[in-house]
């Protein structure tokens, strides 16, 4: 049975009009999010770090974003988000200060890793947007012409490519033309931004604790401050925040290994070009999926992306020069957020919908562990071995994320999904 395509899927979205506040400076706060690792990297190792340094640098906030980042999320879904938003975000920006007034004077590395702690604290613009649109739809806000979540989910899956497209490229494309920090700089100034337009669109904010208006809003808060966090109450959430390790794991190696190859071959611009051609290609198919209305269940679909995903991507030990890194990317683009777009419908449909804030950030988060992983291992295999090892490392960690769907598939089908 093929899936049938909806052509008008997205026209129920844009004419939910109060989300383009919303939206906006969600896309201005990912611009940042989307680079702080890889732009990390960028930014110290034209500094005059080497790679291992960077990536450790890397990796320290990444562990710190996925020890805090699901507490912060957890506390917006019990509180609000203007009330824990700008607390947060006004500390985790003022680590970014921190590092890059100590990147400036060529701190050593331990005062580096003392700043970046507390970036962990940054509010993740994924979540706060779909938690938003999930809020919005389940409320019956939006009356009879709301749209599914699975298009909502895509919509949010091309701005995360956007985020994505520009954010990393042009963190790399100021640290080369004008000064180290001055991408992270701009990604600093566009979340602080972003979060000011978030706060003023306060009509489409998710009261706290209030699940679909089948309890009031007091009564289901008081609820969810009794309950442990959502990662050790739904197993399917531990599920996908495995899958999201190892994507974490294999996207910011790959990264790392772009950055490392198109130093030796000469080509440094070239990273920021494919870079952005991945995007514009997940971006493309993110569209398109979100159009599509397959006759699969959600675990089923999130089987057959991660094998798509994981295999192209697995594919990267063949990389060894401009042609076959081009090519091979532009293939692993297609399948990689169709793969994301499912697995936050999957954990959508796995949590009540008052926590969904926190059970996003906890997949996100267990691509950003996935992340503390990738810089560091890349970092070394590349300093002692070479650029293409990365790819090789790149592979490997791809192939497992079929492998944990394909392993977990009884236990999803045992709770519905």
């Amino acid at each position: 049975m093929v899936g049938k395509l909806d052509t008008k899927a997205y026209a129920s979205i844009l004419l939910v009009r109060p989300a383009l506040a919303f939206d906006v400076g969600c896309l201005l706060m990912r611009l940042y999010a989307y680079m702080m690792n890889i732009g990390t990297v960028a930014m110290l190792t034209m500094a005059g770090y080497s790679f291992l340094d960077a990536g450790l640098v890397s990796s320290v906030i990444a562990i710190a974003t996925f020890v805090i980042a699901p507490r912060v999320s957890k506390l917006i879904d019990e509180r609000g988000q203007t009330r824990i938003v700008p607390i947060a975000s006004a500390i985790a920006l003022a680590g970014l200060a921190g590092l890059l007034a100590l990147v400036s004077m060529r701190a050593s590395l331990g005062y580096l890793f003392i700043a970046v702690m507390v970036m962990g604290f940054l509010p993740n613009p994924q979540a706060l947007a779909r938690a938003r649109w999930t809020f919005l739809v389940h409320t019956e806000r939006l009356g009879t012409n709301a749209p599914s979540l699975q298009t909502v989910f895509s919509y949010e899956g091309v701005i995360d490519d956007i985020g994505f497209m520009f954010g990393p490229a042009v963190s790399i494309a100021l640290a080369t033309m004008v000064t180290p920090i001055a991408g992270m700089l701009a990604g600093g100034i566009a979340y602080a931004l972003g979060v000011a337009i978030l706060l003023l669109a306060r009509s489409t904010e998710p009261t706290p604790g209030l699940d679909m208006g089948s309890r009031t809003g007091d009564d289901d808060a008081r609820a969810t401050r009794r309950q442990r966090s959502v990662i050790r109450e739904t197993p399917i959430v531990r599920i996908l925040f495995a899958m999201m390790f190892f994507v974490g794991a294999f996207f910011s190696t790959y990264d790392a290994s772009i950055v490392a190859i198109v130093e030796e071959l000469g080509q440094p611009a070239l990273a920021s070009g494919v870079l952005m051609m991945v995007s514009c290609l997940s971006m493309v198919t993110g569209f398109a999926f979100g159009l599509l209305r397959l006759p699969f269940s959600s675990r089923m679909q999130l089987l057959l992306t991660a094998a798509l995903a994981g295999g192209t991507y697995g594919c990267m030990f063949l990389v060894d020069s401009a042609p076959t890194l081009i090519v091979f990317s532009a293939i692993s683009a297609l399948f990689y957020a169709p793969l994301l777009i499912t697995a936050n419908a999957t954990c959508e449909r796995a949590v009540p919908t008052q926590r969904i804030t926190e059970a996003i950030t906890w997949i996100n988060a267990g691509m950003t562990c996935g992340m503390a992983l990738g810089p560091t291992l890349s970092g070394f295999v590349i300093d002692h071995v070479g650029a293409t090892a990365g790819f090789d490392a790149c592979a490997v960690m791809a192939l497992c994320v079929p492998l944990i769907a394909l392993v977990t598939q009884p236990m999803m089908k045992s709770r519905d999904i």
